[in-house]
């Protein structure tokens, strides 16, 4: 463990809210606190400090999307429009400059409804839902 890295009991109820906060399998505990307590609003990093390459990478790295590229999403019903980038290390960044390592949380965070951003999000340069180029890296790979 890092020098500057400190040990801290919480009890059970700190715990469930520390999950109800945490994206499941990207942050640690102390990236909830951090964001919580600091209004730190760094994207999740491994414990050298290193940011972690989004999943969107391996679409980057087919050729099929760049980064710069914009992702779309509209709610008809509430007729607004949630717009994102695609970073150089495959993150989703959305307007206030947050960023996130898979698209679901980012539409999650501009909808505030759970929300599939493979399903929802368009690749705007393809006019193609993100799935679909998913799917057409997976058909490349196999």
């Amino acid at each position: 463990m890092p020098k500057s890295m400190r040990t801290i009991e919480v009890d059970g109820e700190v715990f469930a809210y520390l999950q109800r906060h945490s994206e499941p399998l990207v942050d640690t505990p102390n990236d909830v606190l951090r964001r919580q307590l600091l209004n730190d609003k760094r994207p999740s990093a491994d414990r050298a400090g290193n940011r972690k390459t989004g999943v969107l990478m391996p679409i980057i790295e087919a050729g099929l999307a760049a980064p710069g590229d914009k992702v779309r999403h509209y709610q008809s019903r509430l007729k607004r429009t949630h717009e994102a980038t695609i970073t150089a290390d495959g993150w989703v960044e959305i307007p206030d400059g947050r960023s996130f390592p898979q698209p679901s949380p980012a539409l999650k965070t501009q909808t505030g409804s759970e929300i599939n951003g493979w399903g929802h999000y368009t690749h705007i340069p393809s006019g193609r839902r993100l799935q679909e180029l998913r799917e057409e890296l997976a058909k490349h790979q196999a």
